[in-house]
């Protein structure tokens, strides 16, 4: 099992909540059709959950997620669903369950994300989907070239790889799929970007406030990080947003299978 670096703080669940299907899965709504069975993998708050399971209404909407405490979250943020505590290495359905198995953002963060996919994989229906999206760290760019932003990025991804995940999954989608087993695969990419002032504030904000309160912030300042670096990398962050020159990318891998 891996630790997850972001954790639930309010910084956290304000950046989770943003996402919607349209802006995190329209690489796979396309297919989505009303009937459809789908278990949405590492649910979060349920933004993306309760859009997917409006475009597949009457079908049966599963959300599952690590821990019963995380569940929590998700429950507080989508009706109508089915909740499950579960492992996405070794998931308690039948074969053949589900039309649609989808993960947004989580193979980054699993021990194993081979064995995830072929998990789901396994789980959905020979003639279904299995669809999975994850940012790449690595290919996040910006400006101007705050070297807060560059110490931030690397810090991050020293982090993420001591709790056992890959923070630069997105170029990886297509390799972990073939070895999960897949042969038809739809491999493509998409990006979020902020660029106006009311972006780059809410997106600066957050990650000012994520550095200095959140889990990851703990878990810096259990591996020798000191407050005043963090506070560093917060200002980075916060004079990024206020730059009316700033810009910033974040490019994703996205995989659409055919089990």
């Amino acid at each position: 099992m891996t630790t997850y670096t972001h954790g639930h703080h309010e910084s956290v669940l304000r950046s989770h909540r943003w996402r919607t299907a349209a802006n995190s899965a329209a690489y796979l709504l396309p297919v989505l059709r009303p009937g459809m069975t789908l278990l949405d993998v590492g649910a979060g708050p349920g933004t993306i959950t309760a859009d997917l399971a409006a475009v597949v209404a009457p079908g049966a909407v599963t959300a599952l997620e690590a821990t019963p405490s995380a569940l929590e979250v998700t429950r507080a943020g989508v009706q109508g669903v089915a909740y499950v505590v579960g492992d996405v290495h070794a998931l308690d359905f039948p074969d053949d369950t589900f039309d649609v198995v989808h993960a947004h953002q989580v193979l980054q963060h699993v021990a194993d994300p081979v064995q995830a996919l072929r998990e789901m994989r396994r789980v959905c229906k020979p003639d279904g989907y299995v669809a999975a999206r994850d940012s790449d760290y690595a290919a996040f760019t910006w400006f101007p070239q705050l070297p807060e932003l560059d110490e931030w990025l690397a810090l991050y991804q020293r982090m993420a790889r001591a709790n056992g995940g890959e923070p630069d999954a997105g170029r990886r989608m297509l390799s972990w799929a073939r070895a999960a087993g897949f042969t038809d695969v739809t491999a493509t990419a998409s990006a979020w970007c902020f660029a106006n002032d009311e972006d780059r504030a809410w997106w600066g904000g957050m990650w000012a406030d994520r550095v200095r309160a959140s889990a990851m912030a703990t878990q810096a300042l259990a591996g020798g990080v000191t407050q005043e670096d963090l506070q560093r990398l917060s200002d980075g962050w916060r004079a990024w947003a206020a730059s009316p020159d700033g810009w910033l990318s974040i490019l994703h891998g996205e995989i659409l299978c055919r089990p």
